[in-house]
């Protein structure tokens, strides 16, 4: 079919592209002419129609597929972290936090009024920069370090990318991948290049392969990867800095989401020598959802382009939720609060693994908020016998880049089920993998 394309500028091409897109004449996943066959049927130089298409990928309309072309954009949903809206299952899909767990606030509210900030201000409040001077310096291998603040690590990862990088530029994520990662990924325009990740997470071959295809920015999780629970060992992390050595301007990213609740210790992919990079922390999982702020730790050109993005008004962080995250932080009783959730969260998880072992679903428990479960048969499969029997559960294909087989696996929440609700889920998953025709293997009659 010959698409009704029409213009004699760049301006012109691109205009009609988008109102055919508009109207519904094309649809996401519709490829586009070719550059020299479009030049040819509208009289037009060639450098005209690559100009046209890339306006057109620049606003996120089209996507370019290399070999396979450019095609028009599929802007449909992606599934987003959190409790599922109108559910009347019991979910255990959330990725929540247990809000028992969460300190409470109230007694440091009291203290963090103080005088006035106004505009011109810095953009981080200077005693949370002095006391995270030291939290994030002593696992950085770079000398120079400069520290700013965001709206949690989603924030700090959407500004970070968007400070260098323009949309289709390509970015190494790992594959599974956090849901927001995806999602911010997505919607900046930016073209995901997955890296499989296996139990010691991001894997060596993958990142290479990655770099070859000429990715602009890698997003690595050290610790707690989200969903596995994967975290690099020493040898591992060792070998990813040795092969992103060879490509010091391109910007890597740690999102080290889980931190002081972690179980394992923080081995990074920065090396002393890299150019451009950033480890990202928030405090979302320690002292919830709603304290929306992270330390972001980066180079002194990258801290530059962020902070200019956070200039006083809608984009800066308030610095009275600052001052409430470091009285939060500095206080010995909310420490202890938190090494009890990093103590709960870890018994619980494995506490659930060693049921669904029991009952003949292999499964352990990394490090995190999550269990990474895999079956015997298709999750979509189990997922629906569980709805049956009352439970929500994410199945591994919502994660999925498409470079490592997710469907046969689960994500689940649990460290906030009662004894009772543990045993009943984890009797609900077995029945569910028997009813979509699986085996079962208790663990003492291995």
């Amino acid at each position: 079919m010959t698409l009704p394309i029409t213009g004699r500028s760049a301006a012109e091409i691109a205009a009609s592209v988008r109102a055919l897109i508009e109207r519904g004449e094309l649809t996401p996943g519709d490829a586009l002419p070719p550059v020299r066959q479009l030049a040819d049927s509208l009289s037009v130089n060639r450098n005209t129609a690559v100009s046209a298409y890339r306006q057109l990928t620049q606003a996120g309309m089209v996507v370019t597929r290399g070999r396979g072309g450019t095609r028009v954009a599929d802007r449909s949903p992606v599934a987003q972290e959190g409790f599922a809206a109108e559910s009347v299952l019991r979910d255990v899909a959330t990725g929540n936090p247990d809000p028992e767990h969460i300190p409470n606030p109230s007694r440091a509210l009291a203290g963090v009024a103080g005088r006035p900030v106004l505009y011109g201000e810095p953009v981080i409040d200077r005693e949370l920069e002095s006391w995270a001077s030291g939290w994030m310096r002593a696992d950085l291998a770079p000398a120079e370090v400069r520290l700013t603040i965001t709206s949690g690590a989603a924030d700090a990862v959407d500004r970070l990318l968007a400070q260098a990088l323009v949309r289709d530029d390509a970015v190494a994520l790992e594959d599974p991948c956090f849901l927001t990662t995806i999602h911010t990924v997505r919607v900046g325009g930016y073209r995901p290049v997955p890296v499989p990740v296996d139990d010691e997470g991001m894997t060596v071959a993958g990142l290479r392969a990655a770099l070859e295809q000429g990715v602009r920015a890698v997003i690595c999780t050290p610790r707690a990867q989200n969903p596995t629970g994967a975290s690099l060992g020493e040898q591992r992390a060792s070998e990813l800095r040795e092969v992103l050595a060879e490509y010091p301007y391109v910007l890597v990213i740690e999102d080290d989401h889980f931190s002081m609740l972690s179980r394992t210790p923080f081995r990074s992919v920065i090396g002393p020598e890299h150019k451009r990079w950033a480890l990202v922390r928030s405090v979302s999982k320690f002292l919830g959802p709603d304290m929306c702020l992270a330390v972001a730790a980066s180079d002194p050109d990258t801290a530059e382009r962020l902070a200019m993005r956070l200039t006083p008004g809608t984009t800066w962080v308030s610095h009275l939720l600052q001052r409430l995250a470091l009285s939060l932080l500095t206080d010995e009783s909310v420490a202890a609060d938190i090494a009890n959730a990093a103590q709960h969260y870890a018994e619980r998880n494995g506490a659930f693994a060693a049921r669904l072992s029991a009952l003949g679903v292999p499964a352990t428990a990394g490090d995190g908020l999550n269990l990474w479960v895999a079956l015997p048969v298709p999750a979509r499969d189990v997922s629906e016998q569980l709805m049956r029997r009352g439970w929500l559960a994410r199945t591994g294909d919502e994660f999925s880049l498409g470079a490592v087989p997710t469907d046969h696996r689960l994500r689940l929440t649990v460290h906030d089920l009662s004894e009772l609700d543990a045993d009943r889920l984890a009797a609900d998953i077995a029945a569910a993998v028997r009813a979509a025709g699986g085996r079962l293997v208790p663990a003492e009659v291995k």
